[in-house]
């Protein structure tokens, strides 16, 4: 062979090899759209590159629309999960799935595939022979696809007819690290998807209109339907909306079209316009060129993903104008979309990148552009308000909360955990904020915009290409001489606190001499600022240190020194960051009283007041002033003081509490309280009793923070001191006493299913008892629900001579003060008739209510419609001397808000056919609870 045979045979390898290298996979597919059914008839052609060094002997297609076709697949556990219940309630044709599936390869032969039984929404190819790398496959395929409701994640159709198209069609999986990406589809906008060319051809009933940021090459209509032909180059994922009439509005920006129907009904087209190219323009300018001719943000995409902080207070208080809102609900969205559609990275495990440039730049954008702006707008300018910490913090501080909300609950998670794993709130919002906050903190360690920097040639140098955060990494680092390992190592793949203080201050006029205590011995760098009056004099970063290094700075005329002024540190703790300068009292915080609810504010010890206004039947009208340090944050110490009057025994009355709160980061057990309470009441007309609780308070979760199953160990003295009653006669061991209780719960809740353990054990001088309790509730797919429970307890010794600390049937006479009685010691009449379920749990009142020796009872229902059920009790109640007796009831429940509000109408019994007899308006049992925060937690419970 000569030369030049050679260099040309050589020329064409590599020209061969690379260019198999950067071939994208290429997916052509017509799609037939029945806008009544809901159905789509899909004919597809993938053409598979194999890009990988590795041959394969299968493929695997992602089929995210298969998530919605039943109630067993990881999308319909995470609705459980999250106490979301329209899904699993849903008749069968508001669900999608991808059906009649037929796939060959360029010889028309069938290939074989599957549904891993773990991931049902992924497709796995078996190929008729390996696939060489370099090597590609030609698949033709053939499927319907039912897309589903869009109430259950606003995907699907609507019921105007209207149909949002997303993960619809199946498209080969990214690969990475010599095998698949398999996700499942858990609504978590993170599917991986390998990069893609597409052609698409849609077939839409005549009337019907689309919107779409793929390009549309043609556009053939006639009367019965209308065909459009779509393209798009080097894609993951394209938006596709289909409309009887479009909602979306077409804005031309310098260098792309936006696409949008995000709600702006408050604003002039005008003001949208021009708050869509201030934010197009700063985006292009600080993350990078996009890299497509159209981008489409939709109203549903804002909703996904809503500005959590931005629009919390009630409409009528309009603490930001309407422009304003606009703007910073089109720049949140505006960056989730941008990024999706242009940045590809593996967006489950990696998804701080991300979130970090998204929130980062939504911080700069506020800075360049609304840099006096406060977190609650112009509630700021209230003359009342303006005690409130809350008002004061400007709007980017905001962010830092909402993470501290998270790591004072000791419910953080790490930045680098899988997005699938993290607990809702911590997914939605706080890790996502604390992302933007890292990288704020890195900015201004490294100086120089170093951050800002990096930002702009990641994107500019990986938009349209596979990409890691390893190289997010290695483009901060290429912009520092500076070591920065510890802000991936601590910042990002743990969660170490960062929590400094200063130890020892000593000053001179010209100079201060400090040492700093690491309380959690997490190292990283932490700013020192002398301030004089509101302003900053110095700024000095303190690289990590050995310990009791001494740090020398000249003074410059500060009057105080503070760590972490400008809270750029994502810090635990900042109410010890400062030390006062003056002579007299350095660490003294002036007291600040505040009403109602407020942020913390670090520079101040805050008394919270709050008018309360309770009820019993026997101290009437309790209007009292709660005195309490509680802000929106945890903090290891709280006092909670509520002095009060009784209006019927014209008395001071009231209850209190004194807590420590211990939390432990890196342990199974990870929280402890040791608390102090008590409160003064009436239990009677004539007599009031005194209760002192001291208590241990232990609570254990799992490994993964996102299980439901949660573990309490409850330690506890209740010392009670009854005063005497000519009312209420009872022996005279029941009016001063003393019970050692130790309790244990084991709960695991979702709304498909709930169980809950609790054991009991009560020690004091006249008695000894031992208890159990199971609570079992399934909810069916017929929206039918089954509630169980079950009650065993026994005595071990009983030398009393009297009910009061007897198991009861169907009243416990509630001997410890727990439950909410408003008529705690009433035998007939309405308040009577008020039902806590404890003990029996019987709902009719029967002639042995209760048990000296032991007592085992069961309490069912099940529901017949809404909130309509059938309950039942039955159960055996043994007393000393006396034959063990069984006992039931029956009737019908009013579950109208569970434990809130429920009634019970007894039908028959072993009292006989209940209806028919005297009084039976007295018969009927209820529950109503006053105290808001039961009601509050219906609600919390998905977040957290």
């Amino acid at each position: 062979m000569n030369t030049i045979a050679k260099i040309w045979l050589l020329f064409l390898v590599v020209f061969t090899t690379t260019n198999s290298s950067i071939a994208q996979h290429y997916n052509k597919i017509t799609a037939d759209v029945d806008t009544e059914t809901h159905v789509l008839n899909i004919e597809q052609e993938i053409t598979f590159y194999n890009t990988s060094t590795d041959s394969l002997s299968e493929i695997v297609l992602n089929d995210w629309n298969n998530a919605y076709s039943n109630v067993k697949t990881p999308l319909a556990e995470r609705f459980s999960d999250e106490f979301i219940r329209s899904f699993h309630l849903a008749k069968e044709e508001e669900r999608g799935k991808t059906s009649n599936i037929s796939i060959t390869n360029s010889e028309l032969l069938a290939l074989s595939w599957k549904r891993p039984d773990k991931n049902p929404d992924l497709i796995v190819i078996q190929l008729a022979k390996k696939l060489a790398p370099n090597q590609k496959i030609n698949l033709q395929l053939r499927y319907k696809v039912k897309i589903p409701n869009s109430k259950f994640t606003k995907f699907g159709y609507d019921e105007f007819g209207n149909i949002n198209l997303r993960d619809w069609f199946l498209t080969p999986a990214a690969y990475k690290n010599h095998g698949f990406i398999q996700y499942s589809n858990e609504n978590l906008d993170d599917i991986a998807n390998a990069v893609t060319d597409f052609e698409i051809e849609l077939k839409v009933a005549e009337g019907f209109e689309i919107n779409t940021d793929l390009d549309i090459a043609e556009e053939i209509s006639n009367n019965d339907y209308s065909i459009y032909k779509l393209n798009g180059k080097s894609r993951v994922n394209f938006s596709l909306f289909i409309e009887p009439k479009s909602s979306f509005t077409n804005f031309k920006s310098e260098s792309f079209e936006v696409i949008t129907n995000l709600d702006g009904d408050k604003i002039t087209p005008f003001a949208q316009a021009e708050a869509i190219d201030c934010v197009v323009r700063f985006v292009k300018t600080f993350v990078g060129e996009y890299p497509f001719k159209k981008i489409l943000i939709s109203q549903n995409d804002y909703e996904r993903n809503p500005f959590y902080g931005l629009n919390q207070l009630p409409s009528f208080i309009r603490p930001f104008t309407d422009e304003f809102t606009y703007e910073l609900k089109f720049l949140k969205t505006y960056l989730n979309v941008y990024l999706n559609n242009s940045l590809f990275i593996d967006n489950r495990k990696e998804s701080w990148v991300h979130d970090g440039i998204q929130i980062y730049t939504m911080m700069k954008y506020i800075e360049e552009n609304y840099p006096n702006t406060k977190m609650m707008g112009n509630v700021s300018t209230f003359k009342l308000l303006k005690s409130f910490n809350l008002v004061n913090l400007d709007f980017n501080e905001q962010y830092s909360y909402f993470y501290m909300l998270m790591a004072r609950k000791n419910l953080d998670q790490a930045l680098g955990t899988p997005k699938n794993t993290l607990i809702k709130f911590n997914e939605q919002i706080a890790s996502k904020y604390r992302a933007g906050l890292s990288l704020r903190f890195l900015n201004s360690y490294l100086e120089n915009q170093a951050v800002t920097k990096s930002i702009y040639d990641f994107y500019s140098n990986n938009k349209g290409i596979q990409t890691t955060a390893v190289d997010f990494e290695n483009r901060l680092k290429h912009q520092t001489d500076k070591n920065i390992d510890w802000f991936f190592n601590t910042v990002i793949y743990s969660r170490n606190l960062i929590d400094y203080k200063f130890n020892k201050v000593t000053k001179t006029p010209d100079s201060i001499q400090f040492t700093l205590k690491n309380k959690t011995g997490i190292h990283v760098p932490v700013p020192v600022y002398g301030v004089k009056g509101k302003e900053i004099v110095f700024k000095k970063w303190l690289e990590p240190a050995p310990k009791d290094s001494v740090f020398s700075i000249e003074r410059n005329n500060a009057s105080k020194i503070v760590l972490n002024y400008k809270n750029e540190v994502p810090e635990y703790n900042l109410r010890n960051n400062w030390k006062s300068l003056k002579s007299f009292f350095p660490n003294n915080r002036p007291i600040k009283f505040v009403f109602m609810k407020d942020l913390e504010d670090p520079y101040y010890n805050q008394i919270l007041y709050v008018p309360t206004l309770e009820y019993n039947l026997y101290d009437g009208l309790i209007p009292g002033m709660r005195l309490h340090n509680k802000t929106i944050l945890e903090k290891p110490f709280i006092f909670d003081i509520n002095p009060a009057y009784s209006t019927n025994s014209k008395t001071v009355s009231g209850s209190g509490s004194f807590t420590i709160n211990q939390n432990y980061r890196n342990s199974k057990l990870y929280n402890v309280k040791y608390n102090m309470s008590g409160s003064y009441f009436h239990y009677a007309p004539d007599a009031s009793y005194t209760k002192l609780n001291p208590n241990i308070q232990i609570r254990i979760r799992e490994n993964d923070f996102r299980d439901n199953r949660k573990q309490l160990i409850y330690l506890r003295q209740v010392l009670v001191n009854r005063e005497k009653s000519a009312i209420v006669t009872n022996d005279v061991a029941t009016e001063n006493y003393s019970v050692f209780n130790a309790k244990y719960f084991n709960t695991k809740t979702e709304i498909t299913k709930h169980f809950n353990f609790i054991s009991d054990i009560q020690i004091a001088n006249n008695f000894g008892k031992i208890a159990g309790e199971i609570e079992f509730r399934k909810l069916f797919e017929n929206n039918q629900q089954l509630n169980f429970r079950m009650f065993v307890g026994r005595f071990l010794y009983n030398n009393t001579n009297s009910d009061f600390f007897s198991f009861a049937l169907d009243r416990p006479t509630d001997y410890l003060f727990d439950y909410g009685y408003y008529g705690r010691s009433e035998s007939s009449g309405f308040f009577s008739q008020q039902l806590v379920i404890a003990e029996g749990g019987f709902k009719s009142k029967l002639k042995t209510p209760y048990a000296n020796q032991w007592m085992s009872t069961v309490n069912a229902s099940y529901k017949l419609w809404n909130w309509i059920e059938v309950y039942g009790d039955a159960g055996l109640v043994k007393n000393k001397f006396q034959k063990q007796n069984f006992l039931f009831d029956s009737g019908i429940r009013f579950n109208l808000v569970p434990d809130y509000f429920e009634m019970y109408l007894p039908v028959y019994s072993s009292n006989g056919w209940e209806i028919g007899q005297p009084n039976y308006n007295e018969k009927i049992r209820f529950i109503i609870t006053l105290s808001p925060k039961i009601l509050i937690n219906l609600f919390n419970r998905k977040w957290f």
